[in-house]
């Protein structure tokens, strides 16, 4: 198992509390910046599924992506937590304490720890699209079931992916959007609904220009 140093923030690193039985959505990401994008599937994805609550995985940083420029862990999440209004969405930076650089140690992790609660991980389109070169994806797609929200100019190379093709005999009707988190993996459901073109990496640039 690949581990970061773990970095303990007090405040900023602890897990979420919750309880048996919760249906909770897990949303990771840089969120460099959060943006009304993100709002935007937070909100579809706690109503369609049916979710106690969505959990914002601040990542200490994307194994996929250049990290040079990332701003600190406590910065993003204080920030996206003064972004967050609805009380069932909280921010933690906890894959940082646990010294996890992957998504399927997150996932391993909570599943082993808690299982008495109903996981479902969130991702966009554009994710789906590359989740194929996520380390052990194939493992994550055992062990929780995912919702794809549909994201602008993704949906057809989403939809065409590796991982949509090797998926593609345990893909839910969207309209059985609520059973989703009642179900065993592997199961995924893609979502269609509300878009934004907003993006992190375009509101980073629109800085830059000022």
């Amino acid at each position: 198992m690949t581990l970061r140093p773990p970095l303990r923030i007090p405040g900023i690193t602890e897990i979420p509390p919750s309880a048996p039985g919760m249906r909770i959505g897990l949303f990771g990401g840089s969120f460099n910046p959060m943006h009304d994008g993100h709002r935007l599937v937070m909100e579809e994805t706690l109503r369609r599924l049916e979710l106690h609550a969505l959990w914002v995985l601040v990542t200490p940083g994307n194994p996929l992506k250049d990290n040079s420029g990332l701003p600190s862990l406590e910065s993003r999440v204080r920030a996206a937590r003064a972004f967050v209004t609805d009380p069932r969405i909280r921010v933690t930076g906890f894959e940082a304490a646990k010294g996890f650089s992957y998504s399927w140690q997150t996932i391993d992790f909570l599943t082993t720890t808690v299982p008495d609660r109903r996981f479902v991980w969130i991702m966009g389109a554009d994710s789906l699209a590359d989740f194929h070169r996520w380390q052990r994806w194939r493992d994550m797609a055992a062990k929780i079931p995912i919702a794809v929200y549909v994201r602008p100019g993704a949906a057809r190379r989403a939809l065409a992916s590796r991982a949509a093709a090797t998926l593609d005999y345990a893909q839910l009707d969207e309209t059985d959007a609520a059973l989703l988190a009642r179900c065993q993996a592997p199961a995924w459901i893609y979502l269609q609904g509300r878009q934004s073109t907003l993006s992190s990496t375009a509101i980073r640039a629109s800085r830059n220009l000022r």
